[in-house]
């Protein structure tokens, strides 16, 4: 029995979808769709990572394909930073020239593949044709006073000399190299997201079928809450500005939990916090608010002072809490808060 050659049927397959363009964008679409995949980073040739991510595209080209849609299916490469300057300086090559090797390479292998891409519509990042618009985008954005430079705590990888999002720490360790990842604090820039928040945060609920922990994270992202800010004092008169949408609880109130990020927190010299906090700022912000995963805590031994009532309330750091929400700070109400009771218990 012949044995199957599917070399040399693959190219012969190739070569006659390619001179069809079967992939191409009609010029006038009649069932439009759109589809995009994150751009991919060229600081390397594909793996089956990469072709994990594609073929979900692909398979979704083909099946809206079969639904009759026109599609517009691109496709980008993140090109235009650290990770892809860092590989060429340790291959001892020019950034440019191991960019663009690593993309003439990496098109082939999806041109082999036959992931469905409208190669016409290409887009690569470290173009000026490109990066000219996110300039313009920004200073358009400066002009409305959108932008803006404040400090804040980062996820930061001492092997790629880079910032990392959240969805990048995995276990605490960067997704690109496995270094252990560490909270550092940097000025930079940031987008008013909040001017946008009430549109922002009604389309969150629209999403059927995200996981919750997901949503969560987005809400806390665009950082907008209706609520109160109460201030408690320490029993040494340093001010606790506590956020909370449920004013009414204050009476409740039995702890505070402050983010290890928080000036107060990093302040407290005892070795148990310290280490504590360490731990904490391993673990990405996703990491922290997970439902599945248990709520820890540790105390401070130092009180706050109830603002009507005058009781003494302790004072905890917690890694629920997130700096980057509210203060950074929280009341702890275990009668009206499932949360607070569960943490009130251990």
């Amino acid at each position: 029995m012949e044995r199957y050659n599917f070399k040399e049927i693959e190219e012969f397959s190739q070569e006659r979808w390619e001179k069809a363009k079967i992939y191409k964008t009609p010029e006038n679409p009649e069932k439009k769709f759109y589809l995009l995949e994150m751009f991919a980073y060229p600081s390397g040739d594909m793996h089956i990572g990469h072709t994990r991510n594609y073929v979900i595209g692909d398979t979704v080209w083909r099946y809206k394909k079969m639904q009759g849609y026109d599609l517009l299916h691109p496709f980008g490469w993140d090109a235009f930073g650290l990770p892809a300057e860092q590989a060429a300086i340790k291959k001892g090559e020019s950034p440019k020239k191991w960019t663009y090797g690593n993309i003439a390479t990496s098109r082939n292998t999806l041109k082999r593949l036959q992931i469905s891409y409208d190669w016409d519509r290409e887009i690569i990042t470290a173009e000026p044709e490109y990066y000219r618009w996110n300039q313009w985008l920004f200073l358009k954005l400066f002009e409305k006073r959108l932008v803006y430079r404040e400090k804040s705590f980062v996820n930061w990888c001492d092997s790629c000399k880079t910032v990392l999002a959240n969805e990048q720490v995995i276990g605490g360790k960067c997704w690109r190299c496995g270094t252990s990842v560490r909270k550092k604090e940097m000025e930079q820039w940031f987008i008013k997201i909040t001017a946008y928040a009430e549109r922002l945060l009604n389309d969150i609920d629209k999403l059927d079928g995200w996981p919750e922990n997901v949503k969560t994270m987005q809400r806390n992202w665009i950082g907008r809450s209706e609520g109160a800010e109460i201030d408690f004092y320490t029993e040494d008169g340093y001010k606790l500005p506590v956020f909370t949408t449920r004013p009414d609880t204050l009476f409740g109130v039995t702890f505070i939990s402050i983010a290890p990020e928080h000036p107060y927190a990093r302040s407290i010299d005892k070795e148990e916090v310290k280490k504590y906090i360490d731990n904490a700022l391993m673990m990405s912000e996703i990491e922290r608010q997970s439902e599945e995963r248990e709520k820890t805590g540790v105390p401070t031994g130092r009180f706050a002072i109830h603002p009507f009532t005058g009781e003494k309330i302790e004072i905890w750091v917690a890694d629920y809490v997130l700096a980057s929400y509210g203060t950074g700070i929280v009341m702890g109400v275990p009668a009206h808060d499932q949360r607070d009771f569960e943490f009130a218990k251990k």
